[in-house]
């Protein structure tokens, strides 16, 4: 019994860690492909790092919802 719980916790411990880093990889891509786009174009505003970061956030928080309605 005890062994049970502790695999569940384990399993609902590595889903939850792994939409985390999902979601970390989501920004980071975004972050970066917004600051590349800025030393591409070369503008002195960091116009699209700024728009890149906030959609792939969103992205992100998209992402996440729809695994945690899966999971249930």
């Amino acid at each position: 019994m005890i062994q049970k719980d502790l695999k569940n916790k384990g399993d609902t411990f590595i889903k939850y860690s792994g939409i985390a880093f999902q979601m970390a990889a989501i920004i980071g891509f975004g972050v970066w492909g917004g600051i590349e786009l800025d030393k591409t174009i070369n503008i002195n505003f960091p116009l699209f790092t700024i728009l890149l970061s906030m959609g792939s956030v969103a992205i992100a928080v998209y992402h996440a919802i729809k695994d945690f309605i899966k999971m249930k």
